[in-house]
């Protein structure tokens, strides 16, 4: 048995300094990682609960426990009240962690279009797939609504979360598809999260089966937010 902080579950929290990391119990029995990624916008950051939550959410299980100790996630009380999450300080001594790798697709457009089936959607009826490409394979994302709409995370955010939170950190691009969308973009938010997380690579959008457009994440969010003042802390 072993306190939940893991070395190996790092956050990307240049702003705070502050590494937290947690897993979330499926009721499958599988435990999927999740770890803070912070934002210059400082309202997008992702806490490690939202990730793990979401992480789960996208696989098509339902959250069961929560293992995390110090320190707790933004909003704690909210997810173990909205999942009925029992809350545990203390990993198990064996389990088996989700890894979101899938190490070659060969249809992008066609898996795009079968992930838009496990978007949940319960708000908007609106589904959206995303495919992130890492150096080391592909990294599927669904958007996720939950009872607090401004807690969910769109398709974009869940394949980068999920990506980092499992230790995949270096990306060569992104694939979006939104079939009930006339012009498929990503929104503001996710912008702002993929031009900090993956400024100088592309995005495909796939607007239909058969049409798509490339961009660079930079000219998807110009005059984005910076400042000199708003300092990264060193580690």
């Amino acid at each position: 048995m072993k306190h939940v902080t893991d070395t190996s579950l790092k956050s990307y929290s240049p702003y705070s300094n502050t590494e937290e990391s947690c897993y979330i119990q499926g009721k499958s029995g599988i435990m999927y990682p999740g770890v803070r990624i912070e934002n210059i916008s400082f309202p997008l950051t992702i806490s490690a609960v939202q990730a793990a939550v979401c992480n789960c959410l996208a696989n098509g299980d339902v959250p069961s426990t929560l293992y995390q100790d110090k320190p707790e996630s933004e909003l704690l009380d909210y997810w173990l009240k909205a999942f009925g999450l029992d809350h545990k300080t203390v990993l198990p001594g064996r389990f088996e962690t989700f890894d979101p790798l899938v190490r070659d697709i060969s249809d992008i457009p066609e898996k795009l279009d079968e992930l838009c089936n496990n978007a949940l959607t319960s708000h908007s009826g609106f589904p959206v797939a995303a495919i992130l490409e890492t150096e080391n394979g592909y990294v599927t994302g669904v958007n996720v609504e939950v009872s607090a709409w401004s807690l969910g995370l769109c398709a974009e955010r869940v394949a980068l979360s999920r990506a980092y939170s499992s230790g995949y950190k270096r990306y060569i691009s992104m694939h979006i598809y939104a079939p009930k969308s006339e012009f498929c973009s990503p929104c503001g938010a996710c912008r702002q999260v993929l031009n900090e997380l993956m400024p100088d690579k592309t995005v495909e959008l796939h607007h239909t089966k058969i049409s798509l457009s490339k961009h660079f994440v930079q000219h998807l969010l110009p005059y984005g937010i910076t400042s000199g003042t708003l300092k990264k802390k060193n580690k």
